[in-house]
This record gives structure tokens, sequence and C-alpha cells, in this order.
């Protein structure tokens, strides 16, 4: 269960831990020794089992009903007291051994539960003792034995993971200071820590000189964002398209610039725009101007059935554009809008809007809560406002999203382009970063290594996407 494992520094031990024990390994603790480090872990499954056998004891010490003491005799046919055992018999606090495992720790945390009991339970026996009729018992509650123990395993394993990657991080400034300022411009160019870490693992020793690490890394992005090319614009392709996405992020502006363009080639009367957004007052409004302006009819549908009927009458229309309504990508009826847009009947495809100016976090939620069938690419927008490109860039490479085009102003139809990658991939590190509290530090990147050793999704995801250059 418990393994301990050595290494010459405190990046090829966590290695180990990793190997063996998965992703999720508790450390609990870590050492130098003669030679290099030496880290004791335990699998997470390990870990869960020993609490579990723990959990079953004190839950039957806290319910299991005990007797009522007899009632007490007169003052006078009290028996004396016991004598008091000798101080010699008293353990002293520092004489007590040291628990060796954890499974001791754990045992000490049950028979502490099973000695003292809980002041509901002395309150009942005081009650029963002095005659009275005891009141009834309330449910007891979780164990806090348990739960003291597992705070004190959270907080634990995050003191010596963030003091193992303040190590990390100190033997790769010492060792290797060139990978060491390539992970602080990856990680100022908003790529995610474990995707920063993915590239910097596959840099050839022989990019010895920052300028070609860079430019390295500027190649290996450009090979792994897909771009749909010119025979994938779907002015030109046609079809039904959906435009998705959370609220705010250019949806119905981007449908017009879409349509405006159609309407050049192909002329008004091959191009319709439907709307599902029926909730919000004046919702509509925007895009029947836009359609006013095109010439261009619009639809409002409101349910399967309506979308169904509108679009077989379209059917001889080249272009169908449909703005839907905007959803929170923890919104539960994002899974409705996706069944009502790719039904069995219908042949819609989706296109994913990603906002470059969110937060990298929050556009991992939106990716993985619009992901399904119909999905065919995303659309980046707002690129004008980002200050950083980099969290929009790492989603689309780990979601493997093609990106059809790139949006960079409110002017419709000038400010739609379609995506190039190595334009993309070069002006993600040209952003200048200004000073302010969200700018990172030296003291910031070990925490940041430590979450990168903690994202296992984020992880899997790069290992699955990303390649080497070619």
């Amino acid at each position: 269960m418990i393994k301990k494992f050595h290494a010459q520094n405190a990046r090829d031990a966590l290695r180990q831990v990793r190997d063996a024990l998965g992703a999720s390994a508790i450390i609990l603790s870590n050492r130098q020794v003669a030679g290099g480090i030496e880290i004791i872990a335990v699998a997470d499954m390990d870990m869960a089992a020993l609490t579990a056998q723990a959990e079953p004891a004190l839950w039957a010490a806290a319910q299991t009903p005990r007797p009522a003491p007899a009632a007490r005799p007169p003052v006078a046919e009290r028996p004396a007291p016991p004598p008091r055992r000798p101080e010699a018999d008293v353990i002293p606090e520092a004489a007590r051994p040291q628990l060796a495992t954890l499974a001791d720790y754990l045992a000490q945390k049950e028979e502490a539960s099973l000695i003292r009991p809980s002041p509901a339970r002395a309150a009942h026996a005081q009650a029963a003792g002095n005659g009275a009729e005891p009141a009834a018992e309330a449910p007891a509650a979780p164990p806090a034995a348990v739960q003291e123990l597992a705070r004190e395993v959270r907080m634990l394993r995050g003191l010596v993971e963030g003091q193992l990657a303040g190590f990390a991080w100190n033997d790769l400034t010492r060792r290797d200071p060139l990978r060491a300022e390539a992970m602080k411009r990856l990680l100022a160019a908003g790529f995610s820590p474990a995707f920063a870490r993915q590239l910097l693992e596959r840099l050839p020793r022989e990019e010895a000189e920052l300028t070609r690490a860079m430019k390295w890394f500027k190649t290996t992005i450009t090979h792994n964002l897909k771009i749909a090319g010119s025979a994938d614009d779907i002015v030109e392709q046609g079809g039904v398209f959906a435009l998705v996405g959370p609220t705010g992020v250019g949806k119905t502006t981007t449908v017009a610039k879409l349509a405006a363009r159609a309407v050049l080639r192909h002329g008004a009367a091959k191009v319709a725009l439907v709307t599902t957004d029926t909730y919000r007052i004046g919702a509509q409004d925007q895009l029947r101007i836009y359609g006013r302006i095109l010439g261009t009819p619009v639809f409002a549908v409101r349910d399967e059935n309506d979308l169904e009927l509108t679009l077989s009458d379209l059917a001889n229309r080249h272009l169908v554009l449909i703005d839907t309504v905007g959803m929170s990508q923890r919104d539960k009826r994002v899974a409705e809008q996706v069944a009502m847009l790719c039904g069995e009947q219908r042949d819609v495809k989706r296109l994913l809007l990603l906002g470059a100016p969110s937060q990298g976090v929050t556009l991992e939620e939106v990716a993985r809560a619009y992901s399904g069938p119909g999905l065919i690419g995303c659309i980046l927008t707002k690129i004008d406002e980002a200050l950083t490109y980099g969290p929009v860039l790492d989603v689309a490479i780990r979601h493997e999203l093609p990106v059809h085009y790139v949006t960079n102003g409110q002017r419709v139809p000038e400010d739609l382009h379609l995506a190039n990658a190595t334009y993309l991939a070069d002006r993600a590190f040209r952003i200048h970063q200004p000073e302010s509290p969200f700018t990172q530090d030296e003291g910031d990147y070990p925490i940041l290594m430590a979450a990168a050793q903690q994202s296992a999704i984020a992880q899997d995801l790069v290992e699955g996407a990303l390649g080497a250059a070619g």
C-alpha cells in the first residue's frame, strides 16, 4: 500500500510516483537522503480503502446504545472511590511512540473515538443517573474523526506537493535555465501549466537557445492547431449551420457577418436566417434589422417541430444560419439545445464560438459542455480584445476543434477572417502583458507547477492531441 521512491531529484521521484501509483497518488512525506530525494506515497484508492475500514467502527461506536447506569445509592451507602492509578503509569506525551504508518494513525483515531463519549451521550447518561426520563437522542452526526482525518490529509498533501513543486522548479532553474525561461514565456502567453509542461518535455535538446526554442514552440503549436481550409468555408460550401455558445461571445453579429458574405457571393435569395432565441425581450430585433439590411428573411422557431418545418421550407436555400439562444455552459438546457438541433431528420452542423478574452478555465468548461453530435469546429471571437491568445489556442488544440474563422471587431462583414494557424501561433507570443495584480512573478511558478502535476485530465488531453511538428 505505502511505497518508498528514491531518485536523484524531485522531478524524477514524482515521475516514479505517478508511474507506479497514478496521478492521484497521495504523498505522505519527502526528505533529502544520501544520493537524492526519498518520497513516501500511497495510492488514492488505498487511502480510500483505509478510510473506509475505519469508518464502520467509528459509526458503530457513535450509534450503539449503552445501558443506563443503575440509580445512585444514598450518600452514606456509596462505596469509596477507587484508588487513583500510580503516577508512574501515566505515559508522558513526549514518550509515546510516533506513528510509523498511516494505518497506525487510523488506529489511534479509532481508539480515541471509542474512549471519548460524545457530549450528547454524556448528558444522556447523567440524566439517567439522576432518575430523570432521558430525552430522545438526536441522530448521530458523521464521525468527527473521519472528517478530521480527511481534512488533515488534504492539508498535508497540499503542503507537501507545494514544497516538492518548489524543489522541482528551483532544480529546473538551476540545472536548465533555458527551459525555465521557456516555461515562463509559455505561462505568460496564457497556456495551461499541463500544456506548457508537455511542450517542454518534447522540446529537442538541440534547441539550446531561447530564440530557437520559441521558434520550435510556434511551429509545434501551428502543426497541432487544426484549421478548416478554404474548401471548408461554409459560405462557399453551403448547408445549415447553427452558431452556439454562451451569452456574450458574439453569435448574432457573427451570423450577420457570415450572411453578408453569402449575400455578396450568392445573392439574398439564397440565404436565410433562423433564430431560436424566443426567451429574451427584443432578442430577435437585432437579427431582424440585419435581415432587412441584407434583404434576407428571418424566421423564429420555438421547438423541434417548428425547426423541422422551417428547415423543410428552406431546403432550396444555399446557406441557412441559425442564431441560437446564449446559455451558460452550466445550464442544463445546453443538452436540450443539442438534441433540438441535431435530431435524426435534421442535418444541422454546429459551430462553437469561443471568446478569446475569456479565462482558460471558462473556455475549458464551454468546450466540454457544448461537445457532442454535429460539432464541426469553432470560431474564435473578439481576438482584438484578448490580452493573450494562449488559453483559446490551448483549448482548441486539446479538444481537437478545427478553427474556421476569427473575428476582431464589430464591423459587418469586414471583421471576419478565415483562420491562419501561423498567424495565431505567432501572435500568441507577441502580446505584451502590462503590470497588474494578475501578472505572475517568480514566486508563482512553483504553485503553477504543482497545479500541472494535479491536472491529470488536462494531461491526458494533451497526450492525446499534441504531436511533434513535422
